[in-house]
């Protein structure tokens, strides 16, 4: 008889090593993985099931670690961190690589008339706002005047970018053209995402010791969640949408790079950069803690 899996394993933390780029890349390839939107509910039923009695000790009869590390990251790939809901499908990460090869090829391939860049830039920015409100940080709710405010203002800046930018480039090469749709899309991420987590800016995400246990919200650790997040949007756009534009600018291609993802989700930062107030509560209730830690979305 097989001996029972233990209990010790620790699936919070990723099974390969985060402190190497091939550990990184592995876990966020099997994050992402493009198979992972076809599971059923019930696989998806079932593998929630094998993670919340794992982590109640409990283990399912005949489980292997294959078997339990397969279900980790299924689960991780369809419920939120923070609040255990659900994702939206198109709005997961294992969504991005089908759904932003085909929204970034049209972009960049039909970018020449302003119909083609209001339709392409309004369906980027809806797909982002789905992106956005499925990956944010924290379990408080968003509303629906603050998820309208946000995709109103995204898709109002990346499109009068856009038009701006194909205004001003009608003169000059075709190659510089093409880097259109890149602004747009940097400036619309610039737009959209804070707007899309306001309410993190305004009262704060989750904040933990390293072993997860909760002890505070900060707004500077928002802070720096979010504009991380920007930045690393940006950079994920960069490969499919600025440097590969010179190596297939001859040739009318759909040039993206769907491995251009970012490499780290949770987040940590020095209690001497939280709020004073929160660093006081921090050091009056736990004095050990130099270093707190946060799910900064993605």
């Amino acid at each position: 008889m097989a001996a029972e899996l233990s209990t010790s394993i620790n699936i919070k933390e990723p099974r390969w090593d985060q402190s190497t780029f091939v550990g990184r890349a592995k876990h966020f390839f099997t994050v992402t993985d493009p198979r992972n939107i076809l599971l059923t509910n019930e696989q998806l039923a079932h593998a929630h099931k094998v993670i919340t009695e794992y982590r109640q000790g409990i283990v399912s009869p005949g489980l292997t670690e294959d078997e339990l590390w397969r279900a980790k990251y299924v689960f991780d790939s369809a419920f939120h961190p923070d609040t255990g809901e659900k994702m939206i499908l198109i709005g997961r990460m294992s969504a991005q690589v089908p759904m932003n090869m085909t929204i970034t090829g049209c972009m960049m391939t039909f970018y020449k008339t302003t119909p083609a860049v209001l339709l392409w830039q309004w369906i980027n920015q809806s797909f982002n706002a789905i992106v956005n409100y499925t990956n944010r940080s924290g379990d408080a709710p968003i509303t629906v005047s603050q998820l309208g405010t946000a995709y109103v203002s995204a898709t109002t800046g990346a499109v009068a970018t856009a038009l701006g930018l194909n205004a001003l480039t009608k003169h000059i090469s075709p190659l510089i053209g093409r880097f259109v749709p890149f602004a747009a899309v940097a400036a619309a991420n610039c737009i959209n995402i804070p707007l899309m987590r306001q309410r993190e800016l305004q009262h704060g995400i989750p904040i933990t010791d390293e072993n997860d246990n909760r002890i505070g919200e900060s707004t500077k650790a928002a802070q720096q969640a979010i504009s991380q997040v920007v930045v690393s949007r940006i950079l994920m756009a960069s490969p499919g949408m600025g440097m590969i534009i010179y190596g297939f600018s001859v040739l009318d291609v759909w040039s993206v790079n769907p491995f251009s993802i970012p490499m780290a989700l949770f987040n940590s930062m020095s209690v001497s950069r939280l709020e004073p107030e929160l660093q006081e509560k921090i050091r009056a209730n736990h004095p050990g803690v130099e270093r707190v830690y946060f799910n900064k979305g993605l």
